[in-house]
């Protein structure tokens, strides 16, 4: 978010309504300080969305203005920008885009040249470079060139393959690139595989990324005739899949048919790590098949961060943001279709019959809104909410669970329970929304059962 004339990083970067919470010059004075912090040469990459041009073009200016050289990726999945800047020796990279919210919002984050996110520490010196305007800039021969790659979608997907490439003759595939950055590298990945492919969500405007399509709205995709379903997000980051059924096959499922496998071939490396809210049938999953895994706050700063202390191979969120270490540093929403693939083609089995490793618990959230951002902390832990929580915790018992939580991106406390019973589920996390909302004036309810 952009504070006063200062530049401040959110949970991934910096976010805000195009044009207004994030402006163009916000964009060139965040390049500016990238080529002063990183030097160069910075790889950039962005979205479908309007504004993303115009954002870019800023960051860009702003980059060779500090004497750093550019190579502008143009259209490219999140991903497809951090393996690049490994690719191509980059100091470090950046991307335009607001991943899965809707497109009059926009972000730009910074990845090292490893392609991975910055720790707090990073773009806290960011943020201070930001804001010194008055400090001198190169002219002449000091100032950064820029140089246009022309086939950013078509180098991205070849590395991947080098690196992962399942046989998929034959199979029926549907790819639901939400009209964002997977528009053209997803499809070329797929049809150099030589899948029988159909696609839908590869028509971007510039307003319609995630506009009823994509990975937030996956019940919509129609997977008919087809083995299997992928729905990305706006930057591809995220997948999530669709079974030839035509069941939702979320990220906990993605994940614990990835750790199944890996752990058949030996290759599963100090287990997985996912956040708190992964399905409570995804821990009793991992538990049954004798899976260690570790349990971090909601973020795939946090999920990455562990995996690398731990040296992990896989970790993720039910969101379908999955990191298979052997094959990148972040989540990719093309990589982890592909790897889901792979074990579909290698083990004969369809979609529907991997996904019965794990079996999905009812769960039930609802969002409480409340006065403002600071006072979500201040109600979730009141005495009387944790003594809601402490009741919920023992009629739930083993066989159910209950997480609250203050939002950290919207005035609301979150409140989500599972059981085995869809019944007591809903009526348990209704009743401890119900305690939260008595402080607060409105609530929202937002309940889903598997």
């Amino acid at each position: 978010m952009i504070e006063g004339r200062g530049i401040a990083f959110g949970t991934d970067g910096v976010r805000g309504v195009a044009n207004e919470g994030l402006k163009p010059e916000d964009a060139l004075v965040l390049g500016l300080a990238g080529a002063r912090f990183f030097g160069g040469p910075l790889v950039i990459g962005r979205d479908t969305r309007l504004s993303s041009g115009m954002l870019s073009a800023a960051l860009v200016a702003g980059a060779t203005s500090g004497g750093a050289r550019v190579l502008d990726l143009g259209v490219l999945p999140t991903p497809g920008v951090a393996t690049l800047a490994s690719a191509l020796g980059a100091s470090a990279a950046a991307v335009v885009s607001a991943s899965h919210n809707p497109y009059p919002d926009n972000g730009i984050k910074f990845l090292s040249g490893e392609g991975r996110k910055l720790p707090d520490a990073q773009e806290k010196e960011l943020e201070m470079l930001a804001g010194e305007d008055a400090a001198p800039r190169p002219t002449g021969s000091g100032v950064g060139a820029v140089r246009a790659i022309s086939d950013s979608a078509g180098l991205y997907v070849e590395t991947v393959l080098s690196r992962l490439k399942p046989r998929a003759e034959g199979l029926k595939v549907l790819l639901d690139c939400a009209h964002g950055a997977a528009y053209e590298a997803a499809p070329l990945a797929f049809e150099k595989l030589g899948a029988k492919l159909s696609v839908v969500g590869n028509e971007p405007t510039g307003t319609n990324i995630n506009q009823r399509v994509g990975s937030t709205h996956v019940e919509k995709l129609d997977a008919s005739g087809h083995d299997v379903a992928f729905a990305f997000d706006g930057d591809a980051d995220r997948v999530l899949a669709v079974d030839e059924e035509g069941r939702v096959v979320d990220g906990d499922r993605i994940i614990a048919i990835l750790a199944r496998d890996l752990l058949a071939r030996d290759a599963l490396t100090s287990g997985v790590v996912v956040t708190v809210m992964s399905n409570l049938g995804f821990f009793k999953a991992m538990e049954a098949l004798g899976i260690p895994y570790e349990v971090t706050p909601v973020g795939d700063r946090h999920v990455v961060e562990a995996m690398l202390e731990r040296r992990a191979a896989l970790g993720g969120e039910q969101s379908g943001h999955v990191i298979v270490s052997e094959y990148t540093t972040t989540g990719d929403g093309l990589v982890t279709a592909l790897a889901l693939l792979d074990v579909m083609v290698r083990s004969g089995k369809s979609l529907s019959e991997l996904a019965r490793v794990m079996e999905l618990y009812p769960q039930c959230l609802i969002n409480v809104p409340v006065e403002g951002p600071g006072f979500a902390p201040v109600i979730a832990g009141s005495e009387r909410v944790k003594g809601a929580v402490a009741k919920a915790k023992e009629r739930l018992g083993s066989e159910g669970r209950i997480l609250l939580r203050p939002s950290g991106t919207e005035p609301v406390v979150r409140v989500m329970v599972e059981h085995e019973d869809e019944a007591v589920c809903h009526q348990v996390c209704e009743e401890v929304a119900a305690v939260v909302s008595s402080s607060s004036a409105r609530s929202v309810p937002e309940a889903r059962v598997p």
